[in-house]
């Protein structure tokens, strides 16, 4: 067994959570120990997972390895995105101003809006009616 230094990246979004783990290796990217296109059965959501390596031109020779909790798949998705390019940032500090032009370093804020009393929803109200 080779004693091989993982970096590590903690993504998350919506209310999903993912921490990735990353080395120099062969291209191998896993996501809960399967394969990412068996996961992300959405060609969308493998794109954007990967998005950080191909933006740096890291596919193929780094191998990734994600814990992806909470939320769904898209939620997860972006977590996995900002994990990568967190700890790719690691590996290589040089990497910063390619991954932070893209936006991959800036975790998305936007969450789910409550749902208020007396109301349907959180905007949706009950029919008005005049008469």
């Amino acid at each position: 067994m080779q004693n091989t230094t993982y970096f590590w990246g903690t993504g998350r979004r919506k209310c999903a959570l993912a921490r990735v783990r990353i080395r120099p290796g062969d291209g191998t990217f896993k996501v809960n120990e399967r394969e990412v296109g068996d996961y992300f059965p959405r060609e969308c959501w493998q794109i954007s997972a990967m998005q950080p390596l191909k933006a740096v031109g890291m596919d193929g020779k780094i191998d990734v390895f994600v814990r992806a909790s909470g939320g769904g798949l898209t939620g997860q998705a972006g977590a996995v995105r900002l994990g990568v390019a967190r700890a790719l940032l690691k590996l290589n500090p040089e990497l910063r101003p390619v991954l932070k032009k893209n936006g991959f370093l800036t975790r998305d804020p936007r969450m789910v809006e409550r749902k208020k009393f007396g109301q349907k929803g959180a905007r949706g109200l009950r029919q008005f009616s005049k008469r």
